[in-house]
Parts: structure tokens; C-alpha cells; sequence
């Protein structure tokens, strides 16, 4: 009885690698339908198609104000300033500060692109290959790794000289003046440069996730060309190889887990 148990467990042991291994050799054969060429390529295009059709609306007028998705409102901390002179009839005030800053946002993200260019033309095919077998927003973070410190120095500056230049910061300085010098308020302050700029990244990244996970998803047909329906379209097949494998991998260990208790119950 003791040698059937061990040849049992042997056998569950083998089965269970050799699925394992039919799997990653499902898997490597998909990815191998591709030249590197085509993965890279594919891969850029996605990013390219991203900023072309995301970031690109955000630097338009009311890129960032009529977008719910991105809209910068006050910071935190001024919220009951908004609030306050709202409640005190100078709601035209208020708006004014939003708009402004809104529009610095929206000068300031010309600036990206270059940027984000240059990340995308360093990409290397182990970038592109774990972008492809990544998670839904894997370009998404792959572009936030690769450029949020250029893009914050960069966007910085831009906006503080917008803020400047479109007589935001002159706006802001009113705002928190009047809210300052109301009777039994608690003054209020903040740094509008730096706040502005953490938003404005937060939006671009924002809508590049979105066109993501258009591409992913070929939501509304946005594997536009037959690259990216090529690339994408072996990513839907990898995707299901890694669901069979799953699939296999609980059914094996279920099969083996009921062998196992056949086998104890006969030996009782």
C-alpha cells in the first residue's frame, strides 16, 4: 500500500510539471510569433497613439477646465475659502482662480511631449515585452517611471510663469487676501506652483490610461492600424493562455488532492 501512495504522489508530480511546462511553452511560442522588432515597434506605437490622442486635447482650451476627469479644483486646504466667499456672493471670484489655473495646466502640458518622445524612443524590447504582458495600466506606469522627474522639472517653471503671466498668482493672491481678511477666519496659504504642477501630471498620466486601456480592450476600434491589431491581438492570446494554465494548474491540484483522499480512504 505504502508503494502505490508514493507511485500515486510520484505520478500527481509529474503530471502536475509537465502541465506547467506545456504552459510556459504555449506561452513562449505566442510571444515568439512576434520579432522584437514588431513588440517594440507595436509598443511605441501604442504610447505614441496615447499621447496623439489623449495629451494632445489636454493643451487645448478647456482642455483640462471642461474635463471632469481632470478638472483642477482648489487645493485642499482652500476649499473652504471657495466656500466661504461663495456664501458671501463672490462666487465670480472663486471661478476665476479655477479657470486660471486650469489654463496654466493646459499651457504647461506642451511641454510634455518631448518628453515623453524621448521615453518612448529609449525603450528597450524587455520595456516593451513586460509593458505587453503587464497589467491594464503597465504604459501607463512605464512612462511615469521614465519621465515624472523631467516632467516635473519641466512643467514647474512653465506653470509658475503662466500662473504669472495670465495674472493667476495676482488672482490668487485676491482670493486668499479676501478670504485672510474676513473677521473670524483662520488665514489660509498654500504653494499654487507646486500644487498646479503635482495635478497636471496626475491628469496627463490619467488620460493616457484611459487610451490604454482603449488600446487593450480595442475599445471603440483603437487598434486603429494593423500593427497594433497584430501586437495587441497576441497579447488577447497570451492573456488566455495564462487563464487556461490557471485553469489547469486548480483543476490538476484538485485532481490530485482527490487521489490522494481515494487513496487514505482505501488504506482505512
Amino acid at each position: 500500500m505504502k508503494k502505490t501512495i508514493v507511485m500515486a504522489a510520484m505520478a500527481a508530480f509529474i503530471f502536475s510539471n509537465t502541465s506547467t511546462v506545456y504552459a510556459q511553452g504555449g506561452l513562449g511560442n505566442v510571444l515568439n510569433n512576434l520579432s522584437q522588432d514588431k513588440v517594440s515597434q507595436g509598443l511605441k506605437e501604442a504610447l505614441n497613439k496615447g499621447i496623439e490622442e489623449q495629451v494632445s486635447k489636454l493643451t487645448k482650451t478647456d482642455g483640462f477646465l471642461k474635463n471632469e476627469m481632470v478638472k483642477i479644483a482648489l487645493p485642499e486646504e482652500a476649499q473652504k475659502v471657495d466656500k466661504t466667499l461663495r456664501n458671501l456672493g463672490m462666487g465670480s471670484i472663486a471661478d476665476q482662480g479655477i479657470t486660471l489655473i486650469n489654463r496654466a495646466a493646459e499651457n504647461a502640458v506642451k511641454e510634455a511631449t518631448p518628453i515623453f518622445v524621448e521615453a518612448i524612443k529609449n525603450m528597450s524590447f524587455t520595456d516593451a515585452k513586460d509593458i505587453l504582458l503587464g497589467g491594464d495600466n503597465a504604459a501607463t506606469t512605464f512612462l511615469q517611471k521614465s519621465t515624472t522627474k523631467s516632467l516635473q522639472s519641466k512643467f514647474a517653471p512653465v506653470i509658475q510663469e503662466q500662473l504669472s503671466s495670465i495674472g493667476a498668482d495676482k488672482a490668487w493672491d485676491k482670493i486668499f487676501s479676501t478670504y485672510n481678511n474676513l473677521p473670524l477666519v483662520t488665514a489660509v496659504n498654500t504653494n499654487l506652483t507646486d500644487y498646479v504642477t503635482s495635478k497636471t501630471m496626475e491628469g496627463v498620466f490619467k488620460m493616457i490610461a484611459v487610451e490604454e486601456t482603449n488600446i487593450r480592450k480595442n475599445i471603440g476600434g483603437a487598434r486603429s492600424n494593423n500593427l497594433l491589431k497584430e501586437v495587441f491581438g497576441n497579447q488577447d492570446k497570451v492573456a488566455n493562455t495564462e487563464n487556461k494554465e490557471t485553469s489547469e494548474t486548480t483543476s490538476n491540484k484538485n485532481s490530485q488532492k482527490n487521489s490522494i483522499f481515494n487513496i487514505k480512504n482505501k488504506k482505512k
